[in-house]
């Protein structure tokens, strides 16, 4: 049987008061660029200007994930599915600048004041792809998705899975608030050089089908 979920995800309450002392004001100052994002999409392309979808919180919890839509509607159940490159002609043209400039995370700031995300965590990933891991590497759920995490200052989209799992399982060892003010500077280097944003050959989930491994439904 696999192990109760603790109650709190790493950090606590102090991580939560950080989260929310920083997402509330930023949130506001924020409010009339989102409104002139949510403007230049609908003006840009036909469909939805916030994107939704369900992903995986803390211990595995489901929760609606909102950004900017940066693609056609319907983007992923066309050829491609999850996977998005730097030309994929799924990608709207003010979806390519919102992706370059990671602005399209914006409306995370309220998944952060809800509490379905903090600002420092492993990136959120779709309920399906939990089959596929190992009970190791399900330490990954013990805390809050984040905006941005340390894989994201390792290379982001463009190292596969795998690799992103092993440093998001280092970050929920190593969590102090040190690190995540670290993680955030560092973050800000990395949106301006504009790396890692799309998943290139290397990137991608990568991990076996659980048929494949023993225990990987655990």
């Amino acid at each position: 049987r696999p192990p109760v979920p603790p109650r709190r995800p790493v950090g606590g309450p102090a991580k939560r008061a950080v989260d929310l002392a920083v997402a509330v004001p930023a949130a506001l100052l924020a409010t009339p660029l989102m409104g002139a994002i949510a403007l230049w999409i609908r003006r840009d392309s036909p469909g939805p200007v916030v994107f939704r979808q369900t992903r995986a919180g803390f211990a595995g919890r489901p929760f609606t994930l909102c950004k900017f839509r940066t693609m056609v509607p319907d983007a992923e159940r066309m050829e491609g599915g999850l996977r998005t490159s730097a030309r994929d002609p799924r990608i709207t043209r003010s979806g390519a600048v919102l992706r370059r400039t990671s602005l399209d995370e914006l409306p995370q700031l309220w998944n952060v004041i809800r509490g379905d995300m903090s600002l420092v965590g492993p990136r959120p990933t779709v309920p399906s792809q939990l089959e596929r891991y190992t009970p190791r590497q399900r330490g990954r759920l013990l805390a809050r998705p984040g905006l941005t995490g340390l894989a994201q200052v390792r290379g982001r989209n463009a190292i596969p899975w795998s690799q992103r799992i092993e440093i998001d399982l280092e970050y929920v060892a190593r969590q102090r608030l040190l690190l995540d003010v670290e993680i955030m500077l560092r973050t800000i280097a990395v949106v301006l050089g504009r790396s890692g944003t799309y998943t290139g050959e290397e990137g991608g989930f990568d991990l076996p089908a659980p048929t494949s491994r023993e225990g990987a439904h655990g």
